[in-house]
């Protein structure tokens, strides 16, 4: 199977079977063109009436009467178990930006190897929306339009460092890491930049903050690929 399975010049839509608000998700589906189910996701999909562009995993969740309603053409089974389906997909799209909804807020093991994902794929910009946190891999740079007092939260995957810009406790000159310093639960002062050396560093804001940040992680340049 080609690696890329999905191609676009505008963000795509990704869904998973975890904790996800119908509402938020039929917002993001009048929005957003291009709709891709991991596994289980293609049911979440069709119950709110839309035909998954792409059904991709190792297909152990999803239902038998969702399958019989894809084109054969849609479905693209990866069997390997080495990875998650959150993985399969994210490493077979390239768009701007990948919008996930239905990864996090479940199974605290599953969400942990979302957000492992996103260190192993740090040159695909995804952006993962939950019921309360909208969360991303901070990219070389990032400017965010952000409200004075609004919650940002920085979790180092492995040791970073970096610099930030309107943040109430600055990030410069300190290595942050999982079993050291962390940055949970600073404060935007008004608009931020952040610039970590490595792409190790995850950002979590409210989730009412996601549409600033999907606008900033399309702007932002790329890490390269590992």
């Amino acid at each position: 199977m080609k690696s890329l399975i999905v191609e676009s010049a505008e963000t795509v839509l990704l869904v998973g079977g975890g904790a996800c608000e119908d509402a938020t998700l039929s917002a993001a589906l009048d929005r957003l063109s291009t709709a891709i189910a991991a596994d289980g996701g293609a049911d979440r999909l069709l119950a709110l009436g839309r035909v998954p562009d792409a059904l991709i995993g190792d297909l152990d969740s999803v239902s038998e009467a969702a399958l019989a309603r894809l084109p054969p053409d849609r479905v693209h089974r990866i069997d390997e178990q080495d990875t998650t389906d959150f993985d399969k997909c994210l490493r077979s799209v390239a768009a701007p930006l990948v919008e996930a909804h239905g990864f996090l807020g479940a199974r605290l093991d599953h969400s942990l190897a979302v957000l492992n994902t996103l260190a192993r794929h740090p040159h695909r910009p995804c952006l993962l929306v939950g019921p309360d946190d909208a969360v991303a891999l901070v990219p070389p740079v990032l400017d965010l339009d952000l409200t004075p007092g609004t919650r940002v939260s920085l979790w180092p995957l492995a040791a970073a460092t970096g610099r930030s810009r309107g943040l109430k406790w600055p990030i410069d000159g300190l290595t942050l890491a999982p079993d050291g310093i962390t940055g949970t639960s600073n404060e935007a002062l008004g608009p931020v930049t952040l610039a970590p050396d490595v792409p190790r560093l995850l950002l979590m804001l409210p989730v009412a903050s996601a549409p600033a940040l999907a606008r900033a992680l399309v702007a932002a340049p790329r890490w390269p690929a590992p």
